[in-house]
């Protein structure tokens, strides 16, 4: 290691022999010394959950764990790369946009439990632009095709804290266009997450289905997302980089505070 490259612990919740996840290992590890501390299988959208126990064993790139992208990044911050100085996920398999996908997503909760650890964090994922199984696999096969999200990636990792982002911002959401020829030529535009939230569920006898329409509107590219969202600056080709801190921050409400008031007094009230 060069004692002036800084040390990144790389995830994903694709697994780790994920194409994405090489793609940015190769790309990173040209401005830092990056360490992977990965699932040992796909454990997408499991969110920030957390295991008591997990399995570790070595792996060429550095660590596979048995268990999910949250335990990863405690397992490897707290007893495998402790001098840790930036946690990435990624690259995913698919983009992670809108608000309500943060919570659900194992590749930006790495990123969001990184900052439980005051450790700035960057989730990475790519947009593939299609709806079918069959269509998306051969998309995300080569490396080449994550060229937008690792240079983007790249170039935070190595410019981000010293520019001062980390003073604001717990963690970047990045997502990027699929690079369709293989060179990376996107955009970045500073955005914030959408709030358009197009979940629905059909009853159908004993099942429900439930389905985001969003992503149909996505592949159509009739999506109704304001500018300045992240939603929309990646459906139009751009890289989406959407500053966020870490979730459940409060705020003073003084209606709380007249419930807690009159809340006392009622139950002084209340018989014993």
């Amino acid at each position: 290691m060069d004692a002036g490259e800084p040390q990144i612990l790389l995830t994903n919740d694709d697994g780790i022999d994920s194409v994405g996840l090489g793609a940015l290992y190769d790309e990173l590890s040209t401005v830092a010394d990056v360490t992977v501390v990965a699932p040992a299988e796909d454990r997408s959208a499991v969110g920030r959950s957390i295991s008591p126990h997990v399995g570790v064993s070595e792996h060429e790139l550095g660590y596979v764990i048995d268990g999910t992208p949250a335990d990863c990044v405690v397992a490897g911050l707290e007893a495998l790369v402790p001098e840790t100085d930036m946690v990435v996920a990624g690259c995913n398999d698919g983009a992670n946009l809108g608000a309500y996908v943060l919570g659900r997503s194992g590749t930006v909760s790495a990123a969001v439990e990184a900052t439980f650890f005051e450790v700035p964090a960057i989730a990475v994922s790519m947009y593939v632009p299609v709806r079918d199984d069959d269509k998306w696999e051969p998309l995300t096969e080569e490396p080449e095709s994550y060229a937008n999200a690792t240079a983007a990636a790249r170039y935070l990792a190595e410019e981000a804290p010293d520019a001062g982002v980390f003073e604001q911002a717990d963690y970047l959401n990045v997502n990027a266009p699929l690079a369709e020829d293989g060179t990376a030529s996107a955009s970045i535009e500073i955005t914030s997450p959408s709030r358009v939230y197009e979940m629905g569920a059909i009853k159908d006898g004993d099942e429900i289905e439930l389905h985001d329409r969003i992503w149909e509107w996505m592949a159509d590219g009739t999506i109704p997302d304001p500018d300045g969202t992240d939603r929309r600056a990646v459906v139009e080709g751009r890289v989406s980089v959407s500053p966020l801190t870490a979730p459940h921050t409060t705020e003073h409400h003084a209606a709380l505070d007249e419930l807690a008031a009159t809340y006392e007094s009622r139950t002084g009230d209340q018989p014993q």
